[in-house]
């Protein structure tokens, strides 16, 4: 029997078990489908996934296999290829988004369709309360998470996939490489190497400095599964079970909480979909925000007159991606210091982001903005200079992408405004005193929580 393989969020042969099911009924066709959804989606990471995908073929061609690209709405492209193949069956992994959804429940009312748990370790449905309610705070969702984890037997890539030869395909479409960020398998296998020989021991003292190399980098990679989570935890098991000292299980657990964490976001957009784009938190749901689009355009290109902020939203623009500690500072300055709506700043990542991921992404923003689930609390405030010199000491992350302050020295680097120093190019002073911000945001807060 022939079976389709519709990739969508699976771009690898490891650990695959939705490739894994489809091989259990003979031959094998790897398809992809250019969603007219997903059109107007970043082109960044639209290049970046059409990258991963000609790795994917190049992978599937090694193996006697290779990929099938069709254009159009699912349930049409599926209907006229199953005509052409007489294929039984349609097997993806399952995906929690509120589209994915929708679309999925589509295609499965008119199709074959198999949906095979394998995006996350436990499903949104596993991990809940006594009661049978989602958990809301991380914190005890991570103790029954690890819990309910039981040793992860990953499944090897196939050595052979038979496709029945001569299927219509379209091109990949164009793309540009990122050279920080290669797409493929390959390159996600390796980075996760990289970063499990020495880093992971270190990850606990390193993960928030700026201006180190301590993080392990793998979220684009994760977003588009070039590499499964699967794979992330299980490695991070094996670092803690091979670790010398109290300071490496450390590193390691650590890195496992985080990859719980994007567990945890993707459960809560399963369980409550309405955070996609209101406030889960709805007494802070009516903010009065000042929304100045001159400060969001000043936010956006890196001249705020905020050293670490301007650095990281540079970082950004020139990359794709940027450190969590980053994330969380530019955060709080947009929606506490500029009051700017948090979604404006969850819409500009998304743009711009290669690991851009809506649970994640909307997560990490209702988490600084106060609004969201297990959030930081709304009164809490980030102080963007101390950050800044408790996390890019000497001012080196700052230098590497604000180039006018190269000559500041490590001390005055963080708020050059302090001692009068002025650099041409750069602005005198931060667009904001964030001294005077925190009652201007506070009483906005307030005005929301009264009026709920």
């Amino acid at each position: 029997m022939t079976s389709i393989w519709w990739i969508r969020r699976d771009l690898r042969l490891t650990d695959n078990p939705t490739l894994h099911s489809a091989l259990r009924l003979g031959d094998v066709i790897p398809v992809f489908i250019l969603d007219p959804a997903f059109a107007s989606q970043s082109p960044r990471r639209q290049s970046f996934l059409y990258e991963g995908l000609s790795s994917l073929n190049k992978n599937l061609q090694s193996r006697g296999s290779y990929l099938v690209i069709r254009a159009g709405k699912p349930v049409d492209v599926f209907c006229q290829l199953i005509q052409e193949t007489n294929s039984t069956t349609i097997f993806a992994e399952e995906d929690y988004t509120p589209y994915a959804r929708k679309r999925d429940a589509l295609v499965a009312s008119q199709l074959p369709l198999q949906l095979i748990h394998g995006q996350i370790v436990h499903h949104p449905e596993f991990v809940k309360k006594a009661d049978g309610k989602p958990y809301t705070i991380y914190t005890p969702y991570s103790k029954v998470w690890k819990s309910l984890l039981q040793d992860i037997k990953l499944i090897p890539a196939p050595k052979y996939l038979n496709t029945p030869a001569g299927i219509k395909s379209e091109a990949i479409p164009s793309f540009e490489s990122n050279p920080l960020f290669p797409a493929g398998e390959v390159k996600a296998l390796r980075q996760l190497t990289d970063f499990m020989s020495e880093r992971i021991f270190a990850y606990a003292e390193t993960r928030n400095r700026m201006d180190l190399d301590g993080t392990s980098a793998l979220s684009p990679y994760l977003r588009f599964g070039m590499l499964g989570l699967r794979q992330a935890v299980s490695a991070a098991k094996q670092a803690w079970a091979k670790s010398e000292s109290a300071g490496e299980r450390s590193g390691a657990e650590i890195w496992l909480n985080e990859l719980i964490w994007r567990e945890f976001y993707i459960q809560i957009l399963y369980h409550f979909p309405h955070v996609s784009k209101n406030a889960f938190n709805a007494s802070l749901a009516n903010i009065p925000w000042r929304n100045k689009e001159s400060e969001f355009s000043a936010w956006k290109n890196g001249i705020t007159g905020m050293p670490i902020v301007d650095a990281a939203m540079r970082q950004l623009k020139e990359t794709g991606w940027m450190h969590n500690r980053a994330r969380m500072i530019v955060a709080s300055f947009l929606v506490k210091d500029l009051l700017i709506d948090w979604r404006w700043g969850e819409a500009w990542f998304m743009e711009n982001l290669l690991d851009g991921d809506i649970a994640a992404n909307n997560g990490g923003w209702q988490w600084t903005a106060g609004t969201g689930t297990d959030a930081a609390p709304y009164f809490r405030i980030f102080n963007p200079v101390l950050q800044s010199a408790k996390f890019d000491l000497n001012g080196d992350y700052i230098r590497k992408w604000v180039t006018e302050l190269r000559g500041v020295n490590a001390k005055e680097i963080h708020a050059p405004w302090e001692n009068k120093i002025k650099v041409t190019g750069y602005p005198d002073k931060p667009i904001v005193e964030h001294g005077i911000v925190k009652e201007r945001t506070l009483k906005a807060y307030s005005i929301s929580k009264e009026n709920k």
